[in-house]
């Protein structure tokens, strides 16, 4: 089974589990009810996991009470405001979801016709489909925002630089983990410390960077953009996914070797799914990177090219801002992480804990 397949079958084993989660929910509750009934289970024994519950949840919420207020602005559209104590509250007067179709547009399946000519006949098939349309913002708003062609460039931005980074940091990560050569961990910090460290030496180069970018004329350039973001993700991600290839026993590879496995097959069949932990880590690191970015992509890119933060920033006016859109715009802007973190979350606790490998 390769890696992809075994990420596939975990994403379906965790989408199954989501949708069984509260039939299990109910039951465990109706078998506790029925145990405290029948004197099976002391009460004791439900009461103080209940108030643990119950005290986690309190402090979940008030940990979670920034974004519960930003969602609630964007909730109350165009008339909210921070300056304003009325549009502060847990429960809110007015409601209204202007903001959010205003963000998102009009969601629709475009309507296309697909020819396909059978070879070596005259026989052509025709299929057709209708456009399919979800939602259509004219009925709520006037106006719809570039949040799609945002995030599309956002999407690319982030894609690309996933691609190009690991392919440069899972052999790098390899190698220093796995092979001896002269200078190898000089080489390391090497690495890190005029990458990571030196803050100032990181801003003279991103202004070096800027003036090269102008004077070659790859500014506004998606690609160029995505290239520096890996160049800025390989070190501190090299190291974090060698440190995490260190935990896995060479005993494995071995073994492997023993019955005649190639180099390519031992680290691609043996080492890289042992290190699926740190691998959907630095994933989530470098997909962040250019995912989150603002100050290069404000520098370098125009309009037609704006990513997602940059499309949020020029939500600014220079004497107001719309708090309601503006809100709305950041939490869907916001949300295609929360859901790769919550498939990515048992991988990613995992990778950070640099965990040993059990034998």
């Amino acid at each position: 089974m390769t890696m992809l397949e075994s990420i596939r079958r975990k994403l379906a084993r965790d989408v199954r589990t989501a949708i069984d989660k509260p039939a299990e929910f109910r039951a465990d509750v109706e078998y506790t009810i029925e145990g405290v009934k029948r004197g099976t289970i002391s009460p004791r024994d439900v009461l103080i996991p209940a108030l643990s519950t119950l005290a986690t949840l309190v402090f979940v919420f008030v940990l979670l009470i920034p974004i519960y207020w930003v969602l609630m602005i964007a909730l109350q559209g165009d008339g909210a405001t921070l300056y304003s104590t009325d549009s502060a509250g847990l429960i809110p007067q007015d409601f209204s979801p202007e903001a959010f179709v205003w963000v998102v547009g009009d969601l629709f399946i475009p309507g296309a016709i697909v020819r396909i000519a059978v070879p070596f006949t005259d026989v052509v098939y025709y299929f057709e489909w209708p456009r399919i349309v979800f939602l259509d913002a004219s009925n709520y708003v006037d106006t719809t925002s570039d949040f799609p062609r945002y995030f599309w460039n956002s999407l690319y931005i982030g894609v690309a630089t996933v691609v190009i980074a690991m392919s440069l940091i899972v052999p790098a990560s390899y190698a220093f983990s796995r092979r001896e050569f002269a200078g190898r961990m000089k080489l390391l910090y090497g690495y890190i410390l005029f990458t990571q460290i030196g803050g100032g030496l990181g801003i003279a180069a991103l202004i070096a960077l800027y003036t090269i970018f102008s004077s070659t004329g790859l500014t506004n350039n998606k690609l160029v953009l995505a290239v520096y973001y890996a160049a800025m993700a390989v070190p501190f991600n090299t190291w974090l996914l060698k440190t995490y290839m260190d935990s896995i026993p060479v005993s494995y590879e071995e073994a492997a070797i023993m019955d005649g496995a190639s180099p390519f097959r031992v680290a691609w069949e043996i080492v890289l799914p042992l290190a699926k932990p740190g691998l959907a880590t630095i994933f989530i690191f470098i997909f962040l990177t250019g995912w989150m970015e603002f100050i290069v992509a404000q520098l370098v890119l125009r309009p037609e090219n704006y990513t997602l933060p940059v499309g949020l920033f020029s939500l600014v006016d220079t004497y107001t801002v719309p708090w309601g859109r503006f809100s709305a715009f950041a939490l869907v802007y916001a949300s295609p992480i929360v859901f790769v973190y919550m498939f990515a979350q048992r991988y990613i606790e995992s990778g950070l804990s640099f965990g040993g490998v059990s034998g």
